[in-house]
């Protein structure tokens, strides 16, 4: 697994991470509940919905569970859960972008500045990192969905701007604006994406050696084990060699 500027290796281990399910599933309600919130009720009129319900059913999320968080924004009883976004700098120069969803402000920056303190990193001020990564909308499918030129060919005709694709699956990019216009289109061709969402792409990426590297990751699983955190994006790179001797 190489080129951490791809978003299966930005989000490092994120299939072999043994995360239990039970949290997932709450960050996952989580997402459906504030993009409930944020629009109409429904999947169909709410881009930013149908995202996360697709996201939720990628990862087999019963759908009594995904129905009762859209309810509970219906219903006027759910938290008021904030977006906000943490910018740091972790082991080998690398630079983090943490995205979470809280309603308590002052307990989720306490826990990432905590997370990025113990492990060899520090949290930076608002733009010091984002400038180096480009907001980009993301599209996944797996290996499955077809070779390289049958996905890059429906990716460009659907409108999408860069595709890489390899042994793991297809990663598809597109402008933010275009993002579920893309995906409309390539459903049509391709069937139901992974995962549909919004992502933080950088520019370049930095190669990691393995001392950094096992407390960059330490420090990136850390963070994805908070419940308030979401998503954390990076531009590391780490080789196959590296990956084999972290086991």
């Amino acid at each position: 697994m190489a080129g951490h500027s791809k978003y299966k290796n930005i989000m490092y281990r994120k299939g072999a991470q043994d995360k239990k399910r039970s949290a997932m599933f709450s960050k996952l309600a989580r997402e459906i509940t504030v993009a409930a919130k944020s629009g109409l009720p429904d999947p169909d009129a709410n881009p930013r919905l149908r995202a996360a319900v697709n996201a939720a059913r990628a990862q087999s999320m019963p759908k009594d569970n995904i129905q009762r968080a859209i309810d509970k924004a219906s219903g006027g009883d759910a938290e008021n859960y904030e977006e906000i976004r943490y910018e740091g700098f972790g082991p080998g120069g690398v630079s983090l972008v943490v995205e979470a969803l809280t309603d308590n402000r002052n307990r989720t920056a306490t826990n990432v500045r905590t997370a990025f303190a113990k492990n060899g990193g520090n949290l930076g001020a608002s733009g010091s990192v984002t400038h180096g990564f480009a907001r980009l909308g993301l599209i996944e499918y797996p290996a499955s969905a077809g070779d390289s030129d049958t996905v890059f060919e429906a990716a460009i005709e659907a409108g999408a701007e860069d595709v890489e694709s390899d042994e793991g699956g297809h990663e598809i990019w597109t402008n933010v604006d275009a993002l579920h216009g893309v995906a409309r289109a390539l459903e049509a061709a391709l069937g139901e994406a992974e995962s549909v969402k919004l992502a933080w792409r950088p520019a370049t990426s930095v190669d990691v050696a393995e001392g950094d590297a096992e407390q960059l990751l330490k420090l990136v699983d850390t963070l994805e084990e908070d419940d308030d955190v979401q998503t954390v994006w990076g531009n590391y790179e780490l080789s196959e060699a590296v990956l084999e001797k972290l086991g």
